[in-house]
């Protein structure tokens, strides 16, 4: 199975919504898509990526399947305390590369800032909820892997999301320290991932990225790579 995930256009945050630039990019990447072989859509509820995934339904004439799970994470204070940053991931780890800390720490999550942070928390409850989906399409998880369970899996999904909860599942796939996953592997908006898994029934398999942070379908189309709540 490919599971394509893709980031949402450019966002305007204040109003959850595209903008003009974004619904461009959502055309341009479903167009992408269209031979892509994709049974089933799902998206974020955040209105900036279902209208991303809008484009693709459209395309494919599929309908998109809402998860709340992957809505972004959110990195505010669990106690109210201010959190260098205002705990936005990736200014975090562009900290910490600056002052030569490892972004590699497996404990990152006991560890300040992020332990004040409902990153944490959020990222777990959407790596969780993303396994149960995988398992009801015939891949359970088993430590580090992934076991196929199903005979007559999915070919081809497509995860509409954000930076955030994208990164944390992605993390968690690859068995990369989120940290490490926010700083070297950014989504640019509208990018494309492509993560595949073999679909030998009983085997113990490994996701392997066959492409990361596709974007040429957005040439000319670029905007500022930010990232916000």
């Amino acid at each position: 199975m490919k599971i394509y995930f893709v980031r949402h256009g450019d966002p305007n945050y204040r109003h959850d919504c595209l903008t003009d630039l974004g619904h461009k990019q959502a055309q341009a990447a479903a167009k992408r898509l269209k031979e892509s072989g994709i049974e089933r859509i799902y998206s974020s509820t955040c209105g900036r990526a279902f209208q991303t995934a809008e484009y693709t339904a459209k395309e494919l004439g599929l309908e998109v399947i809402p998860c709340e799970f992957m809505t972004e994470l959110g990195w505010t204070s669990i106690d109210g305390e201010p959190i260098i940053d205002n705990g936005n991931p990736w200014t975090i780890t562009d900290r910490f590369v600056s002052e030569g800390k490892s972004l590699a720490d497996k404990d990152w999550f006991e560890k300040e800032p992020f332990c004040r942070s409902i990153v944490v928390r959020r990222g777990k409850s959407a790596i969780e909820h993303f396994d149960e989906l995988l398992a009801s399409l015939g891949y359970q998880r088993e430590g580090y892997y992934y076991r196929v369970t199903g005979e007559d899996v999915c070919k081809s999904i497509a995860m509409f999301s954000h930076g955030g909860s994208s990164s944390a599942i992605l993390a968690h796939m690859l068995n990369i320290p989120f940290p490490q996953v926010c700083s070297i592997f950014r989504m640019r908006c509208a990018s494309i991932i492509i993560i595949e898994i073999s679909n030998k029934p009983g085997e113990l398999v490994p996701p392997r990225v066959l492409l990361f942070n596709d974007t040429k379908h957005t040439e000319g189309l670029e905007t500022e790579n930010i990232f916000g709540n």
